[in-house]
């Protein structure tokens, strides 16, 4: 892979990970551009508010179809970093980004 090439999503996290079967849905969060807006918390079930940082975290970082729409809705509504979000809903099946999804490609719109 050259240095210019972006990361694969399916290679950020996931030496714990459940299998795809189970949870096909991986979050890549950049918590260091987290503001504590809370706007992910009030969409979705498995985002909440750290009282001693306040700033939002994920209850997991996979997720089941069950979740998906949720956890998508948390991602749109992030203001952080305006439409590039940043809460990442990957597709551990097809390496793609599914929201938000900014280009429009599927590819991982991360700002590391």
């Amino acid at each position: 892979m050259s240095e210019d090439r972006q990361q694969r999503p399916s290679d950020i996290g996931s030496a714990d990970a459940p299998p795809i079967e189970d949870k096909p849905y991986k979050i890549i969060f950049e918590a260091n551009k987290c503001f504590g807006a809370g706007r992910c918390a009030e969409a979705a079930d498995n985002w909440e508010m750290d009282i001693e940082t306040g700033l939002a975290k994920p209850r997991s970082f996979f997720i089941g179809e069950d979740e998906l729409d949720a956890n998508i809705k948390a991602a749109t509504l992030c203001p952080a970093k305006k439409g590039d979000g940043i809460i990442h809903i990957v597709d551990r099946r097809t390496d793609q980004e599914i929201a938000p999804d900014p280009h429009g490609d599927g590819t991982l719109s991360v700002d590391w």
